[in-house]
């Protein structure tokens, strides 16, 4: 990307410098050349609540904001600006365009609206598109990350290997060349390659979510009345109880039968389904979550081991009195025959990630127990007889299943759906396991990367190169403007200058005196250490800033007396002292 200098004039009289942005083709494949202008006054009224350092980066020559552009940024931070949630009502409402100014049909939103006009469009959604368009997510280098998993996939594209499970007809007929993988961040960050969009049967993989859902609706106590909580050391499908005499844990079969007897169980079959097919998507944010009919008649075909467990269960008091044999194994193998995507499914695991809220609809799904409870079992039992192994090697929670789905949940980072049907002799995805074992060599992942401080690894959550001045400066004078305790914390950790100054030599404090935030005054000054005297071009400091506001009759009496007693001055003040001297 290359920036040119220009310097067009604005109302008062002034010449501030502005600088055009030049990139052949943006995410949208549409031409890039976008000018920063620097805001007038009447464009900081105007967006007071939305970052209007962020919004110049997509104005036109004639201060028009440019909606492809802006689009086409959110998209390179990671976010789908045309199926987000959160963004759906932002969309709907640049749907009309007065000026019948429009960009291609297929992109469906103007291509240039006024400044107010975008800013009133953005109030559903205005702290979110801050966070999304300064690139202040949970991985501020998406477009890195993005291609070290491309990397990955490429170089797995060719990793055969395993078998289709054969014990149910219906998933020995997948095609064994399928490969995909989803990322969702606890942000909503999303990237899919691969087979991505392709429904599969999530299979073991709805223990864990059943599981969580039974423990959100009754507590863990009434759950674990029913089911343990250790590792079995046998295999999934062993007809076993442990030492209390209950299944060993939920993410094997007896454990999940157990599970399943505990669901709504006064209420009809359909109705126990329909209630959890409504969990599952709203835990999945309203993406596709479906049922295969034909993998639930061929369960019930070959179920003779399950029968035994059930009845085995039966007859030792597992299950709570009255239950139905026959309708809580019904469920139990409609809910292996549900369907996911990679994309859904890795904002199910988000959502988990993420403490039980869903990333995108920002909805709670789950209690915060029932998170726990899940992630334990998930890090502890959730891979079949290799779950030690790749707590060992891998280290993050995770549950597969037989039609080759793993899950896999990086507590408050993201969540990471890989599918291939082909099987290890375990029962785990033969290329879905390699791929993590990579994925955790590379990234600071596992649970203990902390603890080591393994430098060699890559952290996402971190910025691994510098950011760009401009971007530093737009973040910082937003988060004083916007009491952004949070980011100001973070630049103060690594560092960062907070005398950066933008187009009109405006600095943080500047901002943060003109919307009188007094605990970020206090924290420019006394914290970060920053010069209370700085004079932007409209010859201003920060007292004259504190002494306009208190003119229009905002209350800073306060304010006023604190940069006093720090040694503020007026710009008049300052010229006073200086000639003085001389």
């Amino acid at each position: 990307m290359a920036a040119s200098l220009s310097t067009p004039p604005l109302k008062g009289g002034l010449d501030i410098p502005a600088f055009t942005l030049n990139d052949s083709k943006d995410s949208l494949g549409l031409d890039m050349k976008v000018t920063v202008q620097p805001p007038t006054l009447e464009a900081k009224q105007d967006s007071y609540t939305l970052n209007t350092n962020l919004l110049s980066l997509f104005l036109d020559e004639e201060e028009h904001v440019t909606v492809h552009a802006a689009l086409a940024q959110l998209k390179r931070n990671g976010i789908r600006p045309f199926t987000d949630p959160r963004l759906v009502e932002m969309m709907d409402n640049l749907s009309i365009d007065p000026c019948g100014l429009t960009i291609p049909s297929e992109i469906g939103v103007k291509k240039l609206v006024s400044k107010k006009e975008f800013v009133k469009a953005a109030e559903p959604c205005t702290e979110f598109l801050n966070q999304a368009l300064g690139s202040n997510l949970v991985v501020p280098e998406f477009q890195d990350f993005c291609a070290e998993i491309k990397n990955l996939y490429h170089e797995l594209a060719d990793f055969k290997g395993g078998k289709n499970a054969d014990y149910i007809p219906q998933l020995s007929r997948a095609n064994p060349d399928m490969w995909g993988i989803s990322v969702c961040t606890i942000d909503g960050q999303r990237f899919s390659i691969g087979d991505n969009g392709i429904p599969f049967c999530i299979q073991s993989c709805s223990k864990a979510l059943t599981y969580a859902i039974n423990v959100s609706d009754l507590g863990p106590d009434a759950v674990h009345r029913h089911l343990g909580k250790e590792p079995s050391g046998i295999g999934f499908n062993q007809i076993a109880l442990d030492k209390n005499g209950l299944p060993h844990n939920p993410m094997i079969n007896p454990g999940a039968i157990s599970c399943c007897s505990v669901i709504k169980p006064k209420a009809t079959l359909a109705d126990r389904f329909d209630y959890i097919i409504a969990q599952y998507k709203r835990i999945a944010g309203g993406e596709f979550v479906g049922f295969s009919n034909a993998t639930f008649l061929s369960e019930k075909s070959v179920a003779d081991r399950n029968f035994a467990i059930a009845y085995f269960l039966h007859e030792h008091n597992v299950f709570p009195k009255g239950t139905n044999i026959k309708e809580t194994l019904d469920l139990y193998f409609q809910l292996c025959s549900v369907e996911a995507t990679a994309d859904s499914a890795a904002v199910i695991a988000a959502t988990l990630a993420n403490g039980g809220e869903c990333p995108l609809t920002r909805e709670g799904c789950l209690s915060p127990d029932a998170v726990r409870n899940t992630l334990s079992l998930m890090y502890s039992c959730g891979m079949y007889d290799y779950s030690g192994e790749w707590s060992f090697e891998v280290g993050v929670p995770a549950k597969s299943g037989v039609a080759g789905s793993i899950f896999m949940v990086i507590p408050g980072l993201m969540g990471i759906c890989v599918w291939s049907p082909p099987l290890d002799a375990l029962g785990n995805s033969y290329r879905g396991v390699e791929f993590a074992k990579r994925l955790a060599q590379k990234f600071a992942f596992h649970q203990f990367d902390i603890i080591q401080g393994n430098q060699s690894k890559i952290d996402p959550r971190r910025n691994q190169r510098s950011e760009s001045r401009e971007i530093r400066i737009i973040n910082l004078i937003s988060a004083a403007n916007n009491h952004d305790m949070v980011l100001l914390h973070k630049y103060y950790e690594m560092g960062i200058d907070f005398n950066l100054s933008d187009y009109d030599n405006r600095t943080p404090l500047h901002l943060a005196v003109a919307a009188n935030h007094y605990d970020v005054i206090r924290f420019l000054v006394e914290k970060a250490k920053v010069q209370v005297n700085p004079v932007d071009r409209m010859q201003t400091t920060p007292l004259d800033e504190a002494m306009l506001a208190q003119a229009a009759n905002v209350d800073n009496a306060e304010t006023i007396a604190y940069l006093r007693k720090k040694g503020a001055k007026t710009c008049e003040e300052l010229l006073l002292a200086a000639s003085v001297q001389y």
